[in-house]
């Protein structure tokens, strides 16, 4: 069986932006991936159901940023339209296929945005949110939010890395935002990405900054509270480390990050309740800065891309155990950080 991976990377330094590769399972290699979209800083990507990519980019002359909509349904990609403003583009993008909003990121100017998506899958403008604050570390010298996407009850949930808080708004169906709760997490924490248990009861936020996992009870109500947290990175390591991407597989059994610096993807198991982890992997990423990462459709391999050194690693996964065993190295993905799977 083939499956389609799609890489997002800057465009810096050669990058062309969005490639397309594709994971043979039965041969557990992937091809060297090729151009699909030359899109600039095409940094983060999300597919609707109806298979309309959105991607993070930025005006060829470098004065705006925003997101693009391609449909992918034909035998080309075909551009749609793209909403951009003065500035840098945004961090991430989501897509809510109930309501059919987009949300975005925009970490450089601490906003939250809300795209409403047309019967064509073309996006407009709706609504955004401007975050206030700081940290006390350097890199949290204003508000910048890094993840908009939503949680199981169905709101939005908002990591701002530079005012260390987790924000959860209700959403209109008209995409309008009200804010419903705020979480903040120890100073200097740095929240950037989060993932919820199946229970839809549990998260586990990470935190850049700290190269921490806090684990949070969810409420009903929309608050988080902590239960307990872990480090990412081994005690002995004293060298810069920004922990990135976190994942965890679908039976909430296991639990994937990975650590920029110390390079590496972390394991944990998840006990029953999700209020604890222990430590079972650290596996090196073959390369420098792993920004991205992602579990394949069967959950049984692992593609995870470098920044750094232009290249991505496949592992093996072993479902019962939650362990990766690397399979294969060195694949060219220039300047990479966002790795998704095509296929639901």
């Amino acid at each position: 069986m083939k499956e389609e991976i799609l890489f997002g990377g800057y465009t810096r330094n050669g990058g062309k932006g969005i490639y397309r590769g594709e994971l043979d399972t039965d041969t557990e290699s992937i091809e060297r991936p090729e151009v699909y979209i030359e899109v600039p800083q095409a940094t983060y990507l999300a597919l609707s159901k109806q298979n309309i990519l959105y991607t993070v980019c930025k005006s060829e002359d470098g004065e705006e940023g925003g997101i693009a909509a391609y449909d992918l349904n034909g035998d080309t990609p075909k551009f749609l339209n793209a909403v951009t403003a003065v500035g840098a583009p945004p961090a991430y993008v989501a897509v809510d296929e109930q309501r059919q909003l987009v949300y975005a990121a925009n970490y450089h100017k601490g906003e939250v945005l809300v795209y409403r998506i047309a019967t064509d899958g073309s996006i407009s403008l709706a609504s955004t949110d401007t975050h206030v604050g700081n940290g006390p570390r350097p890199e949290q010298d204003s508000a910048h939010v890094h993840y908009t996407d939503l949680t199981p009850d169905q709101r939005l949930v908002v990591c701002d890395l530079g005012t260390d808080e987790v924000v959860t708004y209700d959403v209109s169906a008209e995409g309008n935002l009200t804010k419903v709760a705020t979480y903040r997490t120890e100073p200097g924490f740095g929240p950037r990405h989060i993932v919820f248990n199946p229970n839809g009861k549990i998260a586990y936020l990470l935190g850049e900054l700290s190269s921490d996992v806090q684990i949070l009870n969810y409420q009903q109500d929309g608050s988080f509270n902590l239960i307990t947290s872990y480090s990412l990175i081994p005690e002995n390591y004293t060298e810069h480390n920004g922990s990135a991407a976190i994942r965890i597989s679908s039976d909430g059994q296991f639990l994937y990050a990975s650590n920029r610096g110390h390079n590496s993807i972390v394991v944990f198991a998840i006990t029953a309740s999700g209020r604890d982890l222990q430590l079972i992997q650290r596996i090196s990423t073959e390369g420098d800065f792993p920004r991205d990462f992602a579990l394949d459709p069967t959950e049984k391999f692992v593609v995870c891309s470098n920044q750094n050194t232009n290249n991505s690693t496949l592992y093996r996964r072993n479902p019962e155990r939650g362990t990766l065993t690397k399979i294969q190295q060195d694949i060219v993905t220039p300047e990479s950080v966002c790795v998704i799977f095509t296929q639901a």
